[in-house]
């Protein structure tokens, strides 16, 4: 099961902000280009931008979560027995279940609200209410991560990083 979810985070949230990021990439390259030689920028490409940095961000949550690879206070837990870093690590995952599930019902309050009042764009007259939805499903993902590991252990990051990284020293 863990590593159908491992797949289906890559080939969903991975690739659609690997995508955005793509994106945001070609897209500075054209503007700024066309800015420096043929004196016109891309219309919009400001607010194109910070919608696939919403897409960047939030579809990077949900597999920072299922690889662990968050900012992580460990100082203490050489200190720590084995059976109680095991119960605080189920505590931390579920009370960031409960954080992120709540953020996700806010964010979708927050889509109402852009439906509601018709919210868009300045520049281009987007609509906000689907980069609102977007957001809220990413955490909603990120939620039900958290809530797999109150239940089951986390898989162990390939990647330790250099030497010292993620060790607490």
């Amino acid at each position: 099961m863990l590593t159908f979810l491992d797949r289906a985070l890559r080939w969903s949230t991975g690739l659609m902000a690997a995508m955005a990021l793509f994106t945001i990439m070609w897209l500075t390259l054209v503007d700024v280009t066309g800015r420096k030689f043929f004196n016109h920028s891309v219309p919009g490409g400001l607010e194109i931008t910070e919608v696939l940095m919403v897409v960047v961000i939030f579809g990077g949550l949900p597999l920072v979560s299922w690889r662990g690879e968050h900012v992580v206070f460990d100082s203490l837990d050489p200190f720590v027995p084995d059976w109680l870093h095991r119960i605080q690590q189920r505590l931390v995952h579920l009370v960031c279940a409960a954080v992120f599930g709540f953020m996700a019902y806010l964010m979708l309050l927050r889509a109402d609200r852009f439906a509601e009042y018709g919210d868009i764009t300045v520049y281009l007259q987007l609509p906000l209410t689907p980069v609102a939805w977007m957001m809220a499903a990413f955490l909603f993902v990120t939620a039900f991560v958290h809530l797999v590991f109150v239940f089951v252990r986390p898989p162990e990051p390939r990647f330790h990083g250099a030497a010292g990284e993620g060790s607490g020293t």
